[in-house]
């Protein structure tokens, strides 16, 4: 059964994260804000796959860009899956 989830990441250019899961599968995300061209690739790389190896390939990725420097987009859109588990 498929449900949806809203997450704000923190400390990122995107402002909203719209997480669709089936079970363990991440079906859909849909990013609002943020480097549009590179989270729509991101979006359809993650579609389909399992959400613990979506945690295991995107968590500890850094951006110079965010404010802090040590997280990134697919470093909180991991925080977001991890929250939803």
């Amino acid at each position: 059964m498929e449900k949806t989830f809203e997450y704000n990441p923190q400390l990122v250019c995107s402002r909203l994260f719209k997480i669709t899961i089936d079970g363990d599968i991440v079906k859909k995300l849909e990013v609002v804000g943020g480097c549009q061209g590179n989270l729509r690739g991101i979006s359809k790389l993650v579609e389909g796959m399992k959400i613990d190896d979506v945690i295991a390939r995107l968590e500890g990725i850094e951006c110079r860009g965010s404010r802090t420097g040590i997280t990134s987009c697919p470093d909180q859109l991991a925080k977001a899956l991890k929250s939803i588990k």
